[in-house]
């Protein structure tokens, strides 16, 4: 990827220490239980995206982005899919090998280090479902990774993707630059991922407004980590903690504002 020193260091400090208990105990209290999940999923949304994507024995999943490995985990285990997840920080990978060996996932979940922004090293059709949850903003050159999502679906294969930073209202530059302050950020205006997804050959099946999600686990994750203010600045430094705090606050006020949306959309490859 392009211009993205601050992404890389945000998320591979945070992969780091991601198995620590203190991050353990947040995502505990910010999701109900900890499934390895970084973003904005809970367990309901993840059950219901498995059965959208029509997932179970004998099926493939790609999990793009798939960072710490949670969700995708979490869905070969609730389904009996197989998953394959991608990304290109190590050090979240690492976790993901050791969520899945936790799991007893076995030869049913692998890892591999890649670019998602580039094209994917699988053959052509390889995978009965696609998920990338709220990276798809991280990603440059979404026309490319687009087509290269529609190469690797079998015909009648499903894509789920969300999209977390969908422009809906008014949003001030500084808040903008919060926003986007831990990396690389595309950010689309309302129907920009649908007409993408049609170019790249894929039918949009459904498009499901999650936005209250965003606004209810900001609040959660930015108030867990206020009440382990003195553990967390030992862990991530002064700075590190107040720009995580400010960060948290902002995703937290332009969702529930409906000023920034988050977007899940379902779309099928052909038959």
């Amino acid at each position: 990827m392009r211009d993205e020193p601050e992404a890389t260091s945000h998320y591979g400090s945070y992969y780091r220490d991601f198995a620590a208990d203190v991050y353990a105990e947040i995502r505990r209290e910010e999701f109900g239980e900890d499934l390895g999940q970084n973003n904005w999923q809970t367990r309901a949304e993840l059950d219901g995206f498995a059965v959208q994507l029509e997932l179970g024995q004998d099926r493939l999943l790609l999990d793009v982005a798939c960072g710490a490995g949670g969700p995708g985990i979490h869905l070969a285990r609730v389904s009996g899919c197989s998953v394959t997840g991608v990304d290109r920080e190590g050090e979240g990978l690492a976790n993901a090998r050791r969520l899945a060996r936790d799991a007893g996932l076995g030869a049913r979940a692998r890892f591999v280090q890649s670019d998602a922004s580039q094209p994917l090293p699988f053959p052509d059709a390889s995978f009965d479902a696609i998920l990338c949850l709220d990276a798809l903003n991280h990603l440059p050159g979404r026309v490319g990774v687009f087509a290269d999502w529609a190469r690797l679906l079998v015909p009648g294969g499903r894509l789920l993707v969300t999209d977390p930073v969908t422009i809906t209202g008014l949003v001030a530059s500084r808040e903008l630059a919060i926003r986007s302050s831990i990396g690389y950020f595309d950010f689309a205006p309302p129907g920009e991922d649908e007409r993408l997804l049609g170019a790249a050959g894929l039918d949009v099946i459904a498009v499901e407004d999650l936005t209250e999600t965003v606004a209810a686990v900001a609040r959660r994750r930015c108030s867990a980590r206020a009440e382990r203010a003195q553990v967390l600045r030992q862990l991530e430094g002064e700075e590190d903690f107040e720009r995580r705090q400010r960060f948290l606050d902002t995703v937290a006020t332009l969702a529930r504002e409906r000023r920034v949306s988050r977007f899940a959309l379902l779309a099928q490859k052909p038959r």
